[in-house]
């Protein structure tokens, strides 16, 4: 389907093309005349993208507007030329054929966000031109493809109210009367059935914080950005994909069916998401790699797609798991290691973290299993005891923590001394006496 196709009921007789900026007699006083050159040009330039009717030249067109708007803000010429390009844009993604993909692939915001966008700049058109039947057709055009087909129906009967006489207004309110008409008869007086067409093809259940693929499809948002972990397709056509976790939205109109009309099953699912992401008092998941004290600081580079779904869940948790080092006697996870906070986290475009964890309690490991390729564990907390100045166990345990520094100082001065001779069977020696 081309760009300039629209689905039934949608009316874009006036969104179709853009309006011209006209150069006034008089500048206004409160914009130079060097400044009000450069948004007349701004304006011209994204018109002639606009009109080039291709995605990339739309972009264009978005760029230029929004820059002109940033010097003249709230000139409903600009807004309204920017919503008619947010809807273009929305119109285009949504029946785009998935093999474009493969010469350019998707990235940025999906038709839905392209639409909201649309809504809030036709919102602006209307509030500063309330008598213009062009900011009615906007803002019913963008109710529409919201499927918020109430209040496009009140912005066209209030546009109407202005022009009864708008044959473009009256056209659009015939087609909204019959969308909604269709949708009753479809619904009738019954819940819709529960079919597969409400699950996720990825874990194959009640589809729980539903995004909508820029390819249009639909999957949990948990599962596709699992997917995603391994490659950056889509998982059922394959359309190359570039988006985020931090920018993807739900799709609201199919979270709200699948929650009104399959409520216990919803709130199921919800307590299932939530098992994975809030581990209890007892549970921690386990980043195996190195032995981390408590208040000691550590940068980590998370690549492992096992590990990237856990950091993710984890950030949607408390923030925390465990760091713990392989046994080298029995080649299991040791059993003991440390619990340790992310206090920042980097999520890069291709699904890889940054995180820096900074550690907090000890903990003894009192079992352990994997959980989707990671490691969860049940733990118990260890209480540190704290000695009290002038007892004996504290002197002795002063004692024995001053002759282990002079112990690694002695070790260490004889290192730098065989360092320094070039004799390396030395430092082979106290390596292997260490430990090291």
């Amino acid at each position: 389907m081309s760009g300039r196709e629209s689905p039934p009921g949608l009316s874009l007789e006036l969104v179709e093309d853009v309006e011209d900026y006209i150069w006034p007699n008089d500048v206004e006083e409160s914009l130079p005349w060097d400044r009000f050159r450069h948004v007349f040009d701004l304006v011209q330039n994204g018109n002639k993208a606009f009109r080039d009717n291709r995605l990339e030249r739309f972009e264009e067109a978005i760029s230029c507007y929004s820059r002109a708007n940033n010097i003249k803000p709230s000139d409903p010429v600009i807004l309204g030329n920017r919503c008619s390009t947010y809807i273009r844009i929305s119109l285009y993604l949504r029946h785009q054929a998935a093999s474009a993909s493969e010469y350019r692939a998707l990235n940025g915001l999906d038709p839905t966000m392209h639409t909201e966008l649309a809504l809030k700049d036709a919102e602006k058109v209307l509030s500063l031109r309330t008598n213009a039947i062009r900011s009615y057709i906007l803002k019913a055009n963008a109710l529409y493809l919201l499927e918020k087909y109430e209040a496009a129906r009140d912005v066209i009967l209030s546009g109407l109210q202005i022009d009864p006489f708008s044959n473009t207004l009256q056209a659009l309110l015939r087609n909204l009367e019959r969308t909604q008409a269709t949708l009753i008869a479809r619904k009738g007086h019954e819940n819709p059935e529960r079919t597969d067409d409400f699950d996720c093809t990825l874990c194959l259940k009640l589809f729980y914080e539903p995004i909508t693929t820029p390819c249009g499809h639909s999957f949990c948002r948990s599962c596709l950005f699992q997917s995603m972990d391994r490659g950056n397709k889509c998982p059922l056509c394959r359309t190359v994909l570039f988006i985020s976790s931090r920018t993807s939205a739900v799709n609201v109109t199919l979270k709200n069916i699948i929650q009104r009309n399959f409520p216990e099953e919803y709130a199921d699912r919800k307590t299932e998401q939530q098992n994975l992401t809030n581990f209890g008092n007892d549970l921690l998941p386990l980043f195996v790699m190195d032995v981390v004290i408590p208040c000691q600081k550590y940068n980590l580079h998370i690549f492992e797609p096992r590990y990237r779904l856990m950091v993710r869940r984890i950030m949607e948790g408390n923030h925390r798991m465990g760091m713990v080092m392989l046994d080298p006697r029995t080649g299991s996870v040791a059993d003991f290691a440390c619990e340790v906070e992310i206090t920042e986290c980097e999520p890069l475009p291709d699904g890889r973290f940054f995180i820096e964890v900074e550690g907090r309690r000890r903990f003894h490991i009192l079992d352990s299993w994997d959980q989707d390729g990671y490691r969860v564990a049940e733990v118990e907390w260890i209480q540190d005891i704290h000695l009290q100045d002038g007892t004996t166990e504290r002197a002795e345990l002063q004692e024995l923590t001053n002759n282990v520094i002079e112990r690694a100082k002695s070790w260490l001065s004889m290192a730098k001394e065989a360092n320094r001779r070039g004799d390396f069977h030395m430092i082979s020696i106290i390596l292997i006496h260490n430990k090291f």
